[in-house]
């Protein structure tokens, strides 16, 4: 069944391309990652959301909102933490006003790889839109996340 047979809704047809789009994507820049920086396209993506934390009121993420930025669940979310913390890539400490509470900041070592990552995760994003752009179902939706202008 491919996103354009007719036993589909349009909607239904919609959600496979996008799918289609996002697991094309996904493993473009899995493979690049790994190849390059031994990196998941999960472990990029937490360095990078956690990166953009700072000191002060609200700087830091709760470990629910950084499972909701990965798209993760929170088990796999402190998992994952783990997992770049015994790399090096992290490091964890109890917040000073709430000893519930549980920081995670992005070690030096860290940065350096998110920064020599990101050329590699922006390159392998334009390739795989631009080989999904060839494909006659994904073409609309390549223009329209070409066409995104998020709030920062």
């Amino acid at each position: 069944m491919t996103a354009t047979d007719p036993a589909l809704t349009a909607l239904s047809q919609g959600w496979c391309a996008l799918s289609l789009l996002h697991g094309k994507i996904e493993a473009h820049i899995e493979r690049a990652l790994q190849a390059r920086h031994d990196l998941s396209v999960r472990e990029y993506s937490l360095l990078d959301v956690l990166s953009r934390q700072h000191d002060g009121e609200g700087g830091h993420l709760q470990m629910k909102q950084v499972a909701d930025a990965v798209v993760l669940s929170q088990s796999a979310t402190t998992r994952l933490v783990t997992r770049l913390e015994d790399r090096g890539l992290l490091s964890r400490y109890l917040c000073p006003t709430d000893r519930r509470g549980i920081y995670t900041n992005v070690s030096e070592a860290g940065l350096t790889l998110l920064e020599e990552a990101r050329p590699t995760n922006e390159t392998a994003l334009r390739e795989a839109l631009d080989i999904a752009a060839e494909n006659p179902e994904l073409s609309p939706l390549v223009r329209a996340v070409e066409g995104l202008r998020v709030p920062a």
